[in-house]
């Protein structure tokens, strides 16, 4: 009997693989013949011939729906007209995206009230011909002014479609006070409310009450006060990720205890923001960006990865490596930029005990404060004993430290009682001849006992986007920089190439001979 049922499994298994392979072929064959019909329509339509209609291939209607919803709303509206089963799967279409891109509204100048009367009327008409079954997805996005009772009508619809994705982008130009967000369609009264992830951008925001199921909540260009804030978070308990950006009536963020499912924190250009303070329990991932405000984090928090962003003020290195050991004392990862440094890394007081990965982004407007000290880096390496991986991000367009080569018979400092026993990779983007980055270049390969791999790159080439290359061009990069880039390939052939263990790749980014080759 054990046998036969074996045998029985296995005769099932291997019939469900060939209904699959079956299925998937017939899909392939199915996205096929309507590109086929699609562009046969056009082109019998180009002629004045009579449209040609696709009758499908013979799949349950729930599997041509699924197939329908994966395609974007414009693509999804143009092949409804070539088959009757998606023509059904249209009126379900459950991802009701309107932007002007979706609808084929392009910008035209001094025009957009035309704009906006002919995106209304196209909204108006795919929402009267939908059957208002199987919404999950529900964004508004426009670039022009709307009337507001054309967004309420709207929404009333999403309201009563219980959407779960609700999304309303007004252009960041306008006042934010010019549309006022209709919480009252949205009551959690445990009925109506589904709202799963929330986004609002360029408008006012006055909550009463919370929303029960919110787990996702982004506000950007938005009006609301600390109370109505506030509010909002402490009474949405399934909350797990919060984003609020240029929310210029912010001054006090608090975050209770009682959001224990909060696990993603990001808060950029709240330019009034002061104070953050911080319960959650299992927030892990914070982001931060804009001018330096207090953080008052609970003893319970877990946060293990964060990026701080400080645009505005000067020191913002000096006063991550003084406070953050004490205020995320569990952190793994971090990233910190910097567009000033006056003051040099002291010694770290308390120490990072489980940072793995360090990313330090030095942002000179021209060029880096030439009194800062590179080499003062390798105190705060000591102060993170388990650290794996090492970035260091330098950005300038001239160099103005004192450049190694000015000195030949100059020794380099050393620090043997520094040792980093756990460094893997090290990166040193925008490496130059500067003695103390030589310095500190010299002593990562000295000290970092278990170091696999160490990049200098001379000409920034890590920050240029991956989609340049396919152009088959370089980055722009200035004259001097260049040259700087020279010096730097000189330092390193003459301190560095020396110095390399045999167990340690050295890979080092210079120009390119023909896109850096004519600005020297």
């Amino acid at each position: 009997m054990g046998l036969l049922a074996l045998k029985m499994l296995m005769s099932r298994r291997r019939d469900s693989k060939h209904l699959c392979g079956q299925i998937q072929a017939r899909n392939r064959l199915v996205t096929s013949v309507v590109k086929r019909k699609i562009s046969s329509c056009q082109h019998n339509n180009n002629q004045g011939c009579k449209r040609v209609a696709f009758s499908g291939a013979d799949l349950p209607e729930d599997i041509w729906r699924h197939i329908h919803s994966l395609l974007p709303l414009r693509d999804a509206a143009r092949v409804a007209c070539v088959s009757h089963a998606f023509l059904r799967s249209w009126k379900c279409h459950p991802n009701l995206s309107f932007t002007r891109k979706a609808l084929g509204l392009n910008r035209i100048p001094r025009q957009s009230d035309v704009i906006a009367r002919d995106l209304t009327m196209k909204v108006d008409h795919i929402l009267k011909k939908h059957s208002g079954k199987g919404v999950k997805k529900f964004r508004i996005e426009l670039h022009m002014p709307v009337d507001p009772c054309y967004l309420n009508s709207w929404l009333q619809i999403a309201a009563e479609l219980r959407v779960e994705e609700l999304a309303v982008v007004l252009p960041s130009t306008c006042n934010a006070n010019d549309y006022d967000f209709p919480c009252a369609l949205f009551v959690d009264d445990g009925c109506r409310n589904a709202i799963e992830h929330l986004c609002l951008g360029g408008c006012a925001f006055h909550p009463t009450a919370g929303f029960g199921y919110l787990r996702k909540l982004r506000l950007f260009w938005v009006h609301i006060t600390v109370d109505e804030l506030e509010c909002l978070i402490s009474k949405s308990p399934a909350l797990e990720h919060l984003a609020l950006k240029y929310c210029y009536t912010i001054t006090y963020l608090k975050i209770p205890s009682l959001l224990q499912h909060l696990s993603y924190l990001m808060v950029a250009a709240c330019a009034n923001l002061q104070t953050i303070e911080c319960k959650a329990p299992n927030l892990s991932t914070f982001y931060f960006s804009g001018r330096q405000v207090e953080l008052l984090f609970g003893c319970s928090v877990q946060v293990k990865t964060m990026e701080m962003r400080c645009s505005t003020q000067c020191n913002t290195i000096y006063n991550a490596c003084a406070n953050l050991p004490s205020i995320v004392p569990n952190i793994e990862t971090l990233s910190i930029s910097s567009v000033s440094e006056v003051v040099n890394i002291p010694i770290v007081p308390v120490k990072f005990l489980h940072l793995k990965y360090l990313s330090i982004s030095l942002e000179g407007n021209g060029a880096f404060s030439p009194d800062y000290d590179y080499f003062s880096l390798v105190s705060l390496l000591d102060a993170c004993p388990v650290l794996e991986t090492f970035n260091l991000f330098v950005s300038q367009d001239r160099m103005k430290h004192d450049s190694v080569l000015g000195d030949p018979s100059s020794r380099l400092r050393q620090m043997p009682e520094y040792r980093h026993d756990n460094i893997k990779n090290v990166r040193i983007i925008g490496f130059c001849s500067a003695k103390s980055m030589v310095e500190l270049a010299c002593h990562i390969l000295e000290n970092a006992t278990s170091l696999e791999c160490l990049t200098l790159d001379t000409i920034r080439a890590f920050s240029i986007d991956r989609h340049i290359h396919k152009t088959g061009e370089c980055g722009h990069i200035g004259r001097h920089m260049i040259r700087e880039a020279r010096k730097a390939l000189l330092a390193v052939k003459r301190y560095i190439v020396g110095i390399v263990p045999s167990t340690v790749k050295l890979n080092v980014l210079q120009p390119c001979k023909l896109c850096h080759a004519l600005a020297a």
